[in-house]
Formats: C-alpha cells, structure tokens, sequence
C-alpha cells in the first residue's frame, strides 16, 4: 500500500469522530486498546532499525573497518547526553496523558508549551556538553588510535546538530501522550527514507566515512522536526495544539515533568555510563571487537522492537486510565503488557540465538569480528525475557508517577553492578565472553527487585487517584 493509500485507509476508516488521532486509552477493550497504540510506535521502531541496518551495511560496505568501528561504537557515548533529557521528555508525556485523561483543557495546554520550551533549553546544553566532553570521553573508553580520529569527526558533527534529535523526541513524547502515535510513524518513514538517500550520497558516493553519516542523519532529523511542527501547530484539536506565542515555563508543570521526567533521565545516562565501561572493555579486545559487539547491537534493536513498543505504550495507558480514576483497568493493562512484551522478546531472542552468523555478516566482512559478535549473541539472547520484564515494569511505574523507583532499580543493577562485575571479572577471566555475561546477570537482578514492588504496589493509592496530578 503507497502512502497515499495507508492515508487514505485512516482517513476512510478512523476520521469519523471528532479527532481520530488521539486515541483515548480509557474505554474499550484493553488489549485492542494496547495493540492498537502499539503497532504505530511498533511500525515506527521497526522502520528506525531498517534505517539503522542500511546506516550500517552502507558503512560497513563503502567505508573500511575503523569507520565501521567509529560509528557502532557510539551508541552508549550519545545516549549519555541526550538520553538525560529524553528522560526528562517522557516525564513531561506522563503529565499530559495524565491531564489528557482527566480532560483538563487548560492543563493540557500548559504542559505542551512548557515541555517544548524545555527541549529547546535542552537543545542548546546538550550541543554544549556533546561538544566539551566527547573528546575526553574517546579517550577514557581506550578508542584505539586507528578508530579515534573518524570517532572524534562523527561526534562532532552529530552533536553540533544533536538539536534536531532532541526536539524531534519532545514532539513526538507530545504527540504519544495524547493517544497519537500515527504521525510521528508518517514522520519517521520519511527522515528514514531521506536518512538512507544521504547516507548512499555523502558515504558511497563522496566517500565522507564516519563524518557523512553524521551530516546524513542530523539533515533527516532535522526534517523529520519540521513536519512534527507543521502537523502540532495546526492540530484540529485546541486542546493539543502548539503555539509558539504560548511558550513559557508554568513553575507547577516543570517540577512535575522534572519529578517524573528527572529519574527517568538519569537512569538514561546512569545505564549509559555503565555500557561505556563495558564498551571500554570490549574496545580493549581491539578494532574487530568493536566491530562485531557494535554490528550485534544493530541486529538486538531487533529485539528491542517489542519490548520497546509495549513500554513506550504503558505509560501513556497507565498515566490516561490514573488520571481518569480507572486503577482497575491501569492494572489489568500492565499485566497484559508485561506478559506480551515478554514472550515477543523471547521468541525474537532464539530468532538471534540461531541465526546470529548469519545476520552479523550482513554488516562486517571480517570473520574475526562475526565471531566476536556470535559469542556475544548467544550468551545474551536465552536472557531476552527478564530484559523485557525490567523495560516494561519500569513503564508500567513511569505511568503511576513513581519514576524514582526504576532510577534506583536501574543505578543499582545495570551501572553499579554492572560496573563492579566487569572490573573485576575481566581480570579473572580475561576472554570476550565474560563482557557479555554482565548484561544477563544485570537485567536477571533488575527483574527480581521490580517483580517484588509490582507485587507489593497499592493501585489505590497510585497517584492519578484524584481526577487532577498532584503538584
């Protein structure tokens, strides 16, 4: 189906109530309700992982092994930064949906424009920090010397531009908290698509390397904000719409997107920090390491897919049903959820464990690093399921407004476990695999703690109890 086709089905199919796009979370059945949030965000995750395969095979194809090695191993160093204030932006979703489900127009209006005010704050310190610390950072993480100066040209051009992917997730949080996940699916298809034509243009054919990959995926974001715009400020509905007129910071708002959002932005970088002790190991194993652990990393966004779209959708559920008083039904979707999150990763999981060979020469040439990458697959992916557990919990206690209790959860287990496990253990046993039981052995204890608090959580008093969030 073209995209005028798919545009026309939800037009024919959905535009007979007042305003479609929005989808209210707190009546009808809750799995269709859950399924049918997800498989946009669902959609959109899956189209982000192709753009990210080609990103890497164009890379990994027209460009040699230490450009490869730049840009897979950066994955960990820029969620640092910007995972902070993404943290902050799903904060700010919890409050709308929240609001959104109470129906309180005027709340709504304040938290849009102060969260997007917020992300334009976020804009200018993240550039600032990406640019002051990422060379310091390279070099803490033992880049080899070969890797370092196409690092050192990808950083520098990604955070110099880093704006455009920071406003990108505070629009789409927006959108997401008020029950719409279509448009930023339309969105995303197409910075993917420009992301694909300019990475074939500044890598294949002008042979820019690391730096064309860069500029390839900061243009494409940078339209993909645009449209978010375009599509915010002539919202049909008043209650959602953006004006920039409107912007200001109402002081309420932000301590309650930062009392939601600030938790969730320093697990972001907290669980960062940890994957960068552990890239600075696997680095230590040399240039083929890099490159089989980051070319494993491109094909386990595949099992992010599920996990990643059930806990993207749980808090806007959970958060909608609260601020509507429904505990019940907020209940009932979080097991759904949780359940369903697991047994898609799980199945995904023994996907990777048997074709992982195969998958991984997809993005390296070298037979080194495809055995890098299978040792690290297959002592990772039996474990998929308490991975998806934690992620889903973690959501499911965003949407109820205690964000404080993942931040510790996540500290605790996935950086200072994490951090003590790999310091030590690769002194004893110094081979790749030992790296790679760290994670399994995190997200098995994460799982344990977060089962014993949702076990032992009072719905009745989750907040949201009353029809208005608390200050």
């Amino acid at each position: 189906m073209s995209g005028k086709g798919i545009h026309k089905y939800f037009h024919t199919h959905h535009h007979h109530r007042n305003h479609p796009q929005n989808v209210d979370l707190t009546q009808g059945s809750i799995i269709k309700c859950i399924i049918q949030f997800a498989i946009p965000m669902f959609l959109g995750q899956l189209l982000q992982q192709f753009y990210n395969m080609v990103d890497a095979w164009v890379v990994g194809n027209f460009s040699d092994n230490n450009n490869f090695a730049a840009v897979s191993s950066g994955g960990s160093l820029t969620f640092l930064i910007i995972g902070f204030f993404n943290g902050i932006a799903i904060g700010g979703g919890v409050i709308i949906s929240r609001y959104f489900g109470a129906r309180d127009k005027e709340s709504v209006q304040k938290a849009i424009h102060t969260n997007f005010l917020f992300g334009i704050m976020s804009s200018v310190l993240a550039t600032a920090a990406g640019l002051l610390l990422v060379p310091g950072l390279l070099a803490w993480m033992k880049t080899p010397a070969e890797v370092l100066p196409h690092s050192l040209v990808y950083f520098r051009i990604y955070f110099a531009g880093v704006s455009t992917v920071i406003l990108y997730n505070i629009c789409m949080s927006i959108m997401q908290a008020q029950g719409d996940s279509l448009h930023p699916l339309y969105y995303l298809i197409f910075s993917s698509l420009v992301n694909i034509v300019l990475d074939l243009i500044f890598v294949a054919g002008f042979h820019q390397g690391a730096g064309g990959a860069a500029v390839a995926t900061v243009i494409a974001q940078g339209l993909s904000v645009l449209l978010c715009l375009v599509r915010m400020c002539r919202e049909p509905d008043e209650m959602v719409r953006l004006d920039f007129r409107k912007l200001h910071f109402y002081k309420d708002i932000m301590l309650q997107s930062i009392g939601q959002g600030l938790p969730t932005g320093i697990q972001n970088s907290v669980i960062s920090i940890g994957n960068i002790v552990i890239q600075s190991n696997v680095n230590a194993f040399g240039a083929y390491a890099i490159s089989g652990h980051g070319a494993y990393a491109k094909i386990e966004g595949f099992v992010f897919l599920p996990i990643m779209s059930v806990s993207m959708v749980l808090p806007t559920f959970i958060s909608q049903n609260l601020g509507a008083g429904r505990q019940e039904r907020a209940k009932k979707g979080a097991a759904f959820g949780i359940l369903s999150g697991m047994v898609l990763a799980e199945l995904v999981g023994a996907v990777i464990y048997l074709w992982a060979p195969y998958a991984l020469r997809f993005f390296v040439n070298s037979e080194e690093a495809v055995k890098y990458g299978v040792i690290h697959a297959r002592t990772v992916a039996p474990f998929f399921f308490v991975l998806a557990f934690s992620h889903c919990a973690a959501g499911v206690m965003r949407g109820c407004g205690k964000a404080f209790v993942p931040m510790m959860t996540m500290l605790l287990f996935w950086c200072g476990v994490r951090i003590l496990y790999v310091t030590l253990a690769v002194k004893e046993f110094p081979v790749f695999k030992t790296i790679s039981w760290a994670y399994p052995l995190t997200w098995t204890l994460s799982t344990l703690l977060f089962l014993a608090v949702l076990l032992r959580m009072d719905w009745g008093n989750a907040i949201g109890k009353k029809r208005h969030p608390e200050a």
